[in-house]
């Protein structure tokens, strides 16, 4: 495609993207490996792999970049990220969880170390220049940040620097005590492009307009969004109740009352850090207006559940939901190409908008 996507870098002159990012079909294909392949992606946690042998398939991005990668705890106590197709003709090797010595393949038998290496081929004597590297099980890039695991397809950035502010910022926080609670995770379909959810997510402009219960437990006045070279920061703080962070005396927002941490790294985590713990929320393209949203919910104080900006969560996204879809709905109209930004509020928005010029004009 050889249209280009601007967005001046002036937000006081600039306009949103056009239009013809969220309707035509060829911007969505070129994102996956434009965008979502260069990236960063979150993949679950080190509880999945508690013991040396444990193996857990995933596939990045499923339903959209599709690649099959295989977490996998070796001998020597490290977590390894591997491709999950065997090396000999195609095959996915571990389906489903599992505790094993050696990562095998049901087709043909071939069989590989924990750590990635070639181990062992029936029926192949004879075969020149065998085993070399080529067999071994390609290694993913991979990274983790305390309990959290991550992996890319081929990273145009490293890991720390999308992580860097955020892990700076709540070095304080004991994330490895943060415990995964499925009966209060589950995923959300949003009938929108996947950008539009995330441009939603970056401004708080519409919480007094979209969210009644959020805005009733945050200061607005005092909302303001922080950026960074492929993250930004949303601060929330409330209007008076106890349910506050309190920051030590070594971190920027000691003194004030800090009701959440809005985290988002390009393109699609974000990070939503409340008292009674963290969710994290995944933004996951299905179609160019189809989007399915996964809620991660690690909890650390449960005597928090419920109270304060981190409280009705299932309603804020519905909420959410409604009004994106809204949108989509009417960036179609023939009489709507793109619109302008508010320099106050819509700082964070601007942003996603050039890192998207940036990597799909790459």
């Amino acid at each position: 495609m050889e249209e280009k996507l601007f967005v001046d870098a002036d937000i006081r002159k600039a306009e949103t993207l056009h239009a013809d990012f969220y309707t035509k079909k060829e911007f969505f294909e070129i994102s996956k490996e434009k965008i979502f392949s260069k990236t960063w992606q979150f993949i679950g946690d080190n509880d999945q792999l508690r013991v040396a042998g444990q193996m857990v398939p995933h596939t990045f991005l499923d339903g959209f970049v599709n690649e099959p990668m295989l977490l996998v705890r070796d001998k020597n106590d490290k977590i390894n990220c591997l491709s999950n197709v065997c090396t000999h003709r195609g095959n996915i090797l571990i389906e489903n969880p599992c505790v094993d010595t050696q990562i095998r393949c049901r087709y043909h038998g071939r069989r590989f170390f924990t750590d990635g290496k070639f181990q062992h081929m029936p029926e192949f004597e004879g075969v020149e220049n065998f085993p070399c590297e080529k067999d071994d099980l390609p290694k993913i890039p991979f990274g983790e940040w305390e309990k959290f695991l991550f992996a890319s397809v081929s990273p145009k950035i490293k890991l720390e620097d999308a992580l860097r502010e955020m892990k700076n910022r709540l070095s304080w926080l004991p994330l490895n005590e943060f415990k995964f609670e499925p009966l209060r995770s589950r995923d959300y379909i949003v009938k929108a492009h996947w950008a539009l959810y995330c441009e939603n997510y970056l401004e708080g402009f519409h919480i007094p307009f979209v969210h009644n219960s959020l805005n009733a437990a945050i200061d607005y006045g005092s909302y303001k969004t922080e950026l960074y070279p492929y993250s930004s920061l949303q601060l929330a703080l409330s209007k008076g109740g106890d349910d506050v962070f309190h920051p030590p005396a070594n971190s920027p927002d000691h003194g004030l009352a800090v009701a959440a941490y809005y985290y988002w790294v390009f393109p699609n985590m974000m990070f939503n850090f409340y008292p009674w713990g963290l969710s994290v929320n995944i933004v996951k393209p299905m179609g160019p207006e189809l989007t399915k949203v996964s809620f991660l919910t690690y909890i650390y104080d449960e005597t928090k559940l419920e109270r304060g900006a981190g409280a009705a969560l299932d309603k804020v996204e519905r909420e959410d939901e409604a009004i994106v879809e809204n949108v989509q709905k009417g960036i179609r109209s023939k009489f709507y190409s793109n619109g302008r930004y508010s320099a106050k509020r819509e700082t964070g928005t601007h942003h996603f908008h050039r890192l998207i010029c940036e990597f799909m004009n790459a």
